[in-house]
């Protein structure tokens, strides 16, 4: 390949001398009116040596050579300008210096200059629009029709005219700006609105449709894939935008719609320099540091540099797969990873003690509603004795700050995960009021993909040909990715002063009834026909809808649109501490129903 290179290289120099020398004898033919005399025949021959050893040099030196030509741009033309500019400069100072411009017509320079430019810009140039319209032009392409004629839109069709390896062949735009109807874009014409999408397909022999609006919201998005699934066309989406101008992906990374992009969420914009400064060259410890969001976490956190990074796990496989991805990943990443349990306060305060964490972020807890409705007594140990544990040892080696992961099933609980999880917040709120530590909480609903989470049952269910088991028709989730909730927990731990329960934007709760139908729609099946949706009914703890704050509590905006603030309510932190450990000390001496009712007391919302 590099000889490849090399060859291409030399051909491309050798065609900048011919055009060197060709621009210099045009120039000369054009003053003289094509009859050159022998006298200034002769300063021609003689000079011309060494203007092209300073026109090549200075291409070189402007980096002529490094580009490629089918990328060509008006950078390249502003390089090729200014490496003209420069070794004319230096060739009229030769000149100068050397024949004192004794039989040189001066007028030769500057129409040298000027034809220069036209030969070396214009040979380039006319080989990007060659490599253009051969491209499009190509066999065995598919048709495709971009919906989306904005900055995203722009960069596909570039895309899709330079580079070989996608074989698509652009027929037009659709875009619901009315100042861009009619209009082109580097000659593909803007052919209507989105609402037109089913004429233009059939008028245009559209194969594929590409979706290149990153911001589009998922009623938008759902509308077209239904249009796409009834004409029998493959719709397909680019990455998102925060993702392509964080170098992460190339625009050219068309892929499937996911679930994910039915959703619409808008690219999250952090205050990146507010989160390096608590975290960036500090020592953060995670607890669950397996779980899903706690792997998120972790990720997160090792691009922001921190000086110790301490992973958490009680479950063995788990940190082993950890510790394996990050070694690939993170090769010299600064990572201890700790199996132990929040339990075990010994361990606790050994690896608190040894490692003195800075921040610690609590992930650790039993998240799965009916699984805690069998088992309520582990829920109490692990959801709140555990959250009490992490709270007081940090408490005891002067952690600054500890964010504690919460979940939208803590308000107005109805189940024991959920009160467990509120009563957790409490404890946080409550040391808040009597250490130096800052205890903050972030309170979120489902994530998706998260390990148990409905979208991996979905696919398992989908995979075995159904049917889909949805709890009921009516029932509703709010959902969020696992990045945007591991950013946003990392953004609400920057902003907290301690104290205070932040709620992340879920935007608008999702029917699980169309979640299982999108899904269903995106693997290309037919609901109703291929796979269908079997109501089995609330299972214990469950609720209809899920809510993010209570009617009873205040919420205040925050510096981010994203995150918005609960007041605390005021609360007698040591009676109610007292209550706990009561409940927690008999908490094996109950029966199931026992402890569901007892818990269901010690909660000041559902307290008489």
């Amino acid at each position: 390949m590099r000889l490849v290179g090399r060859g291409k290289r030399i051909i491309v120099i050798f065609s900048d001398v011919v055009l060197v020398t060709l621009s210099y004898w045009l120039a000369y033919l054009l003053r003289f009116n094509f009859s050159i005399p022998e006298i200034f025949y002769n300063k021609f021959v003689e000079s011309l040596p060494v203007l092209v050893l300073i026109r090549i040099v200075c291409f070189y030196l402007f980096r002529l050579y490094s580009g490629v030509w089918r990328y060509a741009s008006i950078n390249d033309l502003l390089r090729i300008l200014k490496a003209i500019t420069l070794s004319s400069f230096l060739f009229v100072a030769f000149i100068t210096f050397r024949y004192h411009f004794i039989d040189f017509p001066r007028s030769v320079f500057l129409i040298d200059w000027f034809v220069i430019i036209i030969f070396v810009g214009g040979v380039r140039f006319l080989y990007r629009l060659s490599r253009e319209f051969y491209m499009v032009k190509g066999d065995n392409k598919k048709r495709v029709l971009i919906i989306g004629a904005g900055r995203a839109g722009e960069m596909l069709l570039r895309e899709m005219k330079q580079n070989p390896n996608i074989a698509f062949d652009p027929v037009g735009f659709l875009d619901e700006d009315p100042d861009k109807q009619g209009r082109r874009i580097h000659n593909v014409p803007v052919l209507g609105k989105v609402e037109d999408v089913g004429r233009i397909v059939l008028k245009k022999k559209v194969q594929e449709i590409v979706i290149a609006i990153p911001s589009m919201t998922g009623k938008e998005m759902r509308k077209i894939i239904h249009q796409c699934k009834d004409m029998g066309i493959p719709c397909k989406t680019v990455p998102a935008m925060g993702d392509i101008l964080n170098g992460k992906v190339s625009v050219n990374e068309i892929r499937e719609i996911r679930i994910e992009d039915l959703l619409g969420r808008e690219h999250i914009e952090l205050n990146r320099e507010l989160i390096k400064g608590y975290l960036s060259n500090k020592k953060v410890l995670v607890t669950g540091a397996g779980g899903s969001i706690g792997q998120e976490l972790c990720r997160q956190i090792l691009k922001i540099n921190p000086e110790k990074l301490i992973l958490f796990e009680r479950v063995e496989n788990e940190l082993y797969h950890l510790e394996m991805e990050f070694s690939e990943l993170f090769p010299n990443a600064p990572c201890a990873f700790v199996l132990g349990d929040i339990l075990d306060v010994k361990r606790l305060e050994g690896v608190i003690g040894e490692y003195r964490p800075e921040v610690v972020f609590h992930a650790a807890a039993y998240k799965h509603v009916p699984m805690m409705e069998v088992h309520p007594a582990e829920a109490i140990k692990n959801n709140i004795m555990g959250t009490q544990n992490v709270a007081e040892v940090s408490a005891m080696y002067d952690v600054a700050k500890f964010v504690m992961i919460s979940t939208d099933k803590a308000v107005k609980p109805s189940s024991v995960m959920g009160a467990s999880k509120r009563i957790a917040e409490l404890i946080c709120q409550g040391m808040n009021q009597r250490q130096k530590t800052k205890y903050i909480v972030v309170r979120f609903g489902n994530v998706l993909n998260s390990a148990g989470s409905v979208i991996p049952l979905f696919k398992e269910q989908i995979a075995k040909g159904g049917p889909l088991t949805v709890t009921h028709p009516d029932a509703t989730r709010y959902f969020m990715s696992i990045p945007e909730a591991a950013q946003l927990v990392m953004q609400a731990g920057a902003m907290g002063k301690g104290g205070e329960i932040y709620v992340l934007d879920m935007g608008e709760p999702v029917r699980i009834t169309d979640l299982a139908a999108d899904m269903v729609r995106l693997m290309g099946l037919r609901m109703g026909e291929d796979i269908d949706i079997v109501y089995s009914g609330l299972r214990p703890g469950e609720k209809i809808h899920e809510e993010l704050i209570t009617d009873e509590e205040e919420v205040e905006p925050t510096s981010h649109e994203k995150i918005m603030m609960v007041k605390a309510s005021s609360f007698d932190w040591i009676d109610l501490q007292k209550r706990i450990e009561e409940f927690v000390e008999k908490i094996d001496q109950y029966n199931p129903q026992e402890i569901r009712e007892k818990l269901m007391s010690i909660v000041p919302e559902n307290s008489s």
